[in-house]
């Protein structure tokens, strides 16, 4: 009589029981390239404070050209304005709790404490940017003079929207800054008339360009209910007379210029808690530094989808 064998092997599942598992780091989605804060100049502020001393009358600043008789030169001098703007740093902060128990026995592959901070101190970067961008003190869509307000003429941003932003801001422009959405509305605009706009490689990643400056995409620039948003264009550094960053040195436990992170004890909770703060501001150092044109249209979301 023919006997039948049976066999058994250790499946997946029980398998898994004795098996180490690769983890990641946790993936935080909101992180984005942050270029602004790349892109902008930096100047360090001694007690929080930065005046921005400018010249009064500059029609006035008389200077002869290839006068004969030096007794009819002109007199003059330069004037300054009496009450200067000064920009004060704005503080982002906030505190991380992480009970010992967790950091002590759930810290391996990964360290509770430093992948918290990690993540926190991601945020407050995200933060900053969206500060810089739309602060209703500092933030440079709510410093743009007047004068340097143009509205785009059709519902897409078209080349011709981006000359005339271009002639505003003509002094050493270094980049358009604008939603994704508006820089891909821009370059469809640009394909369906026959000039699609060039790349360039910067910090290792390509960038649309226009006349050569390139278009630095930030979604802080939002984009409201009716699918409308702004681009902006800078100049930038302090010594082209641009738009700069402010931060503050030297700050206990710095991790990076202008922020920092404290540890301020454990509670009889057995709670440790991080304080996280980053102090920075903005300032457009003269009006022709900064332009923007409002009122480009992109659509709404749902139709990307």
């Amino acid at each position: 009589m023919a006997t039948h064998e049976t066999r058994r092997t250790v499946g997946d599942v029980v398998a898994r029981q004795l098996a180490n598992t690769t983890k990641t780091v946790p993936q935080l989605a909101a992180i984005t390239p942050r270029w602004l804060v790349q892109l902008l100049s930096w100047t360090p502020v001694e007690s929080g404070t930065y005046r921005v001393n400018q010249v009064n009358n500059e029609t006035e600043i008389e200077v002869a050209c290839g006068a004969r008789d030096e007794r009819k030169l002109p007199a003059t001098f330069v004037d300054y304005v009496e009450k200067s703007r000064e920009y004060t740093l704005s503080s982002i902060s906030t505190i991380v709790d992480v009970h010992t128990r967790v950091s002590d026995l759930y810290s391996r592959p990964h360290d509770q404490i430093r992948e918290q901070l990690r993540l926190t101190v991601e945020k407050v970067k995200e933060r900053q940017e969206s500060e810089l961008i739309n602060n209703a003190e500092y933030g440079l869509l709510n410093n743009v003079d007047p004068s340097f307000k143009i509205k785009a003429r059709k519902a897409a941003p078209t080349p011709d929207d981006m000359d005339e932003l271009l002639s505003l801001v003509w002094k050493e422009p270094a980049f358009f800054l604008a939603h994704p959405r508006a820089i891909a509305a821009f370059g469809r605009e640009c394909t369906r008339r026959g000039v699609p706009p060039p790349t360039v490689t910067m910090f290792g990643s390509p960038f649309l360009t226009w006349r050569g400056i390139p278009l630095v995409p930030s979604d802080k620039l939002a984009v409201d209910a009716a699918g409308k948003t702004n681009i902006m264009l800078m100049r930038t550094s302090e010594k082209k007379q641009g738009v700069i960053g402010l931060f503050q040195p030297g700050l206990a436990g710095e991790q990076t210029p202008g922020l920092s992170v404290r540890f301020m004890g454990i509670d009889r909770n057995s709670i440790a808690s991080y304080l996280i703060s980053l102090y920075c501001s903005a300032a457009v150092l003269t009006p022709d530094a900064l332009g923007v044109l409002e009122n480009v249209e992109v659509g709404h979301y749902h139709e990307y989808k």
